[in-house]
């Protein structure tokens, strides 16, 4: 069973920001989804379970699949970058972890490296995110990833990065998070854009 090609599939679902499959030996067991407001919850199952069908063979019951919708300006969507891709290479002692995004329809894509281990990854997965996000940021001020961590809050992991920016003199540190679910990587790459939403022009709030 191939719960992360499922878990990848789902993803890709107009309206899905993130998704995670329980497995036991028999298949999916949970399925848990995080979505956007903009589509009844009830389509998103339904979505879900075509596409487990026509993608993977599998006969879902709809009750394995749950839905969470948060408002928007919550979720990576719209006007905000989306992470499209997380992709590693590693040669020997040394990993590069390039991150592809995509923002008004154009593709933005940065790379980090470092050495080849399980501590030093999401650091890089969050190095990359930002120098994917080097196009859009400020040209006046430079931006630096100043820590990563993925804490337990209550039951479930939580992405967290701290990215420090320069301007003018000034230090600045701002701190973004995103739940991890089943994609560390992934959680990384959407904490650092939940950091710099306000940086990117036209992402600002109101």
């Amino acid at each position: 069973m191939d719960q992360h090609g499922l878990e990848r599939t789902i993803r890709r679902i107009p309206g899905v920001e993130a998704a995670r499959v329980v497995m036991n030996g028999q298949g999916p067991v949970e399925i848990h989804v995080l979505a956007s407001p903009g589509k009844p919850a009830k389509q998103i199952v339904r979505d879900v379970q075509s596409v487990a069908l026509a993608g993977f063979g599998m006969q879902l019951d709809r009750r394995i699949v749950s839905v969470v919708q948060i408002a928007d300006g919550e979720l990576s969507a719209g006007d905000r970058p989306v992470v499209e891709d997380i992709t590693e290479h590693i040669d020997g002692s040394h990993m590069t972890i390039t991150v592809k995004l995509t923002w008004h329809g154009a593709v933005l894509v940065g790379a980090a490296n470092g050495p080849a281990s399980s501590t030093t990854r999401l650091r890089l997965v969050a190095e990359a995110t930002l120098s994917a996000l080097e196009q859009a940021l400020d040209k006046e001020a430079s931006f630096a990833v100043a820590a990563v961590g993925t804490p337990m809050v209550g039951s479930e992991s939580v992405a967290v990065a701290r990215v420090l920016i320069v301007s003018n003199g000034r230090e600045r540190h701002l701190v973004g998070s995103a739940l991890v679910f089943a994609d560390p990587s992934q959680a990384m790459a959407r904490a650092v854009l939940d950091a710099l939403n306000r940086q990117v022009p036209g992402l600002r709030r109101s």
